[in-house]
C-alpha cells in the first residue's frame, strides 16, 4: 500500500496524489460498505475488486482492459458487462451492473444487499 494513501483501495497516482484505480470498481466498494452488509473486501493490484463473505464464499468483480468490460465472478457464474450510454449493461441478459450486482451479493449472503439508495 502506498504510504499516506490510507486504504488499500488507494493508490498513488502519477502526481504523487492518491485516486482510486477505477471509477466503476470505487462506486462499488464504496456501496457495499454503505450496504452494510457483512462482506469484507479488498481491491488488488491490476483493478481487481474481491469480496468475501461471512460464510466463507468469494466473488470477483475486475475490469478487463482488452475487452473494456467488467467481470464478474460469483458463485453462481461468470458475468460480464459493457459499457452502453454511460452505464454498464450485461451481455447475457441486459440487467445493470449495480441491479445485477445487488441480486448476485444478496444470493450469495444469503440476506437482502442493498447498494441502490
Amino acid at each position: 500500500m502506498p504510504e499516506g494513501c490510507g486504504r488499500s483501495r488507494l493508490r498513488r497516482g502519477r502526481d504523487g496524489g492518491c485516486r482510486w484505480p477505477h471509477p466503476t470498481l470505487a462506486a462499488i466498494e464504496q456501496a457495499v460498505e454503505r450496504s452494510g452488509a457483512d462482506i469484507d473486501y479488498e481491491l488488488q493490484a491490476g483493478g481487481v475488486l474481491e469480496l468475501e463473505f461471512a460464510n466463507g464464499s468469494k466473488m470477483v468483480i475486475n475490469r478487463h482492459g482488452v475487452a473494456q468490460e467488467i467481470w464478474v465472478a460469483a458463485r453462481s457464474g461468470g458475468f460480464h458487462f459493457r459499457p452502453e450510454d454511460g452505464r454498464w449493461i450485461g451481455t447475457r441478459d441486459g440487467a445493470e451492473l449495480m441491479q445485477a450486482l445487488e441480486a448476485l451479493l444478496s444470493q450469495q449472503a444469503g440476506e437482502p444487499v442493498r447498494l441502490m439508495p
